[in-house]
């Protein structure tokens, strides 16, 4: 590996024992190298600006400087440092100040070694690729683009609060979506406990971690290798590795990529993400076209819903994106779809009924209720959603093509 391949890390820890600890760990490692150590917020941010680190370590107890402001000013400074956190203990509210300040990864104190080392060589991945991009020049001077190769379009489904039904929508919208002139996959996002061969009664011996290797030299044959053909439907399934120690193996860059690589292939891909905002679902939501946002009628999960939005806000992402879907819902329970659209600023697109004997079936026998028992009201429901999905997508990218065309300089 040459010096320009090297992920280059800045530590910055008030306590001069564990600036050593992490400094020697990392330094250890072929792909590392440790720019320097820092005991203060101040010094951190001098030192950022003056070596541009591709990784900033950041501990959470500095004397001088919040580490949020810390983390602000390093992004501000140079963009595509990725700030990976330590703390003794990061809650929700937490996470998505430090998210909205750029941080990338959060790690709990004090950090298993193979936690960190994993955690510096993802983030040092992505900052390769910002610096990357950052280089690029475009082609001057451009006269005219033309409309963009059709290429498949990424939807993922995501809750912020768990237990909302993703895995159940995201299998059904997959159905709902395919058709011979529309072929769709389904990926399992939830790398360590993912269920979706569960709803199609499906058993995979291949999936993603056999890709990870040869992600930069995919191509259509290695992918049927590992998807698996569901005979009811005919989606395709890649599924979740079949231990959940396995997820580490799979980096946002290495999942990002093959996503990537399935809009060659699909017309559709259905991504179901776990709740967590870990590597994955970030990597999941940088790539996806659309964001089928879950919440239920329960006031945590409303409350939830209402962060992520905050997030999404945050980090610039367009809410024509969201696709906000009301799962399970109850007609005898007083919050009505109108009250969470309003409370939430963001309408309700979709609103799945609350019929769980329908639902406990399916997921039973791995059939799902859109195949299973197309005249129920969730079914219908699903194929009213998977209408939306296709009319969102066809919308946001005529406002794409629009926002592509470029005036001849003068005219």
């Amino acid at each position: 590996m040459d010096d320009t391949e090297l992920i280059r890390v800045l530590v910055v820890d008030s306590n001069p024992e564990t600036r050593e600890k992490i400094r020697t760990l990392l330094n250890a490692e072929k792909g590392i190298e440790v720019l320097g150590v820092a005991k203060s917020g101040k010094e951190a941010i001098d030192q950022a600006a003056e070596k541009e680190p591709d990784v900033v370590v950041l501990d959470v107890n500095l004397t001088d400087i919040d580490e949020i402001q810390v983390t602000e000013a390093i992004c501000r400074r140079v963009p595509f440092t990725q700030i990976v956190i330590l703390a003794v203990q990061v809650d929700p509210a937490y996470m998505r100040r430090a998210m909205l300040a750029g941080a990338r990864d959060f790690i709990v104190k004090p950090p298993m070694p193979d936690e960190l080392r994993s955690a510096v060589y993802r983030a040092g991945g992505l900052a390769h690729e910002k610096r990357a991009s950052s280089l690029r020049v475009a082609p001057t001077p451009p006269i005219e683009v033309k409309a963009p190769v059709p290429r498949g379009k990424i939807i993922q489904v995501y809750s912020p609060k768990g237990g909302v039904g993703c895995t159940t929508v995201a299998s059904n919208l997959a159905v709902a979506l395919h058709s011979k002139d529309t072929p769709t996959a389904i990926v399992d996002g939830n790398l360590q406990f993912g269920d979706v061969a569960v709803f199609f009664n499906e058993v995979g011996y291949h999936n993603i971690l056999d890709l990870t290797e040869r992600v930069d030299e995919l191509d259509a044959d290695i992918i049927e290798e590992v998807m698996v053909e569901h005979p009811k439907s005919g989606v395709h399934i890649m599924v979740a590795p079949n231990r959940p120690e396995l997820a580490e193996k799979v980096s946002g860059e290495e999942f990002y990529k093959v996503l990537s690589y399935l809009r060659r292939i699909y017309t559709y891909i259905v991504v179901d993400t776990p709740t967590s905002l870990n590597d994955i679902t970030l990597s999941t939501m940088d790539a996806a076209d659309a964001i089928v946002l879950l919440t239920s009628q329960e006031i945590a999960s409303i409350k939830n819903a209402r962060q992520f939005l905050s997030i999404i806000d945050g980090l610039h992402i367009n809410r024509q994106r969201i696709i906000f879907v009301i799962n399970s819902y109850d007609k005898k329970v007083a919050i009505s779809p109108e009250r969470v659209g309003e409370n939430l600023k963001q309408s309700v697109d979709c609103v799945i009924p609350l019929e769980a004997a329908t639902v406990t079936r399916s997921a039973n026998q791995g059939i799902p209720f859109v195949i299973q028992n197309k005249s129920a009201p969730v079914s219908r429901s699903l194929m009213e959603l998977s209408t939306i999905v296709r009319d969102r997508l066809s919308k946001l990218q005529t406002v794409e093509a629009d926002q592509l065309r470029i005036v001849r300089p003068g005219s």
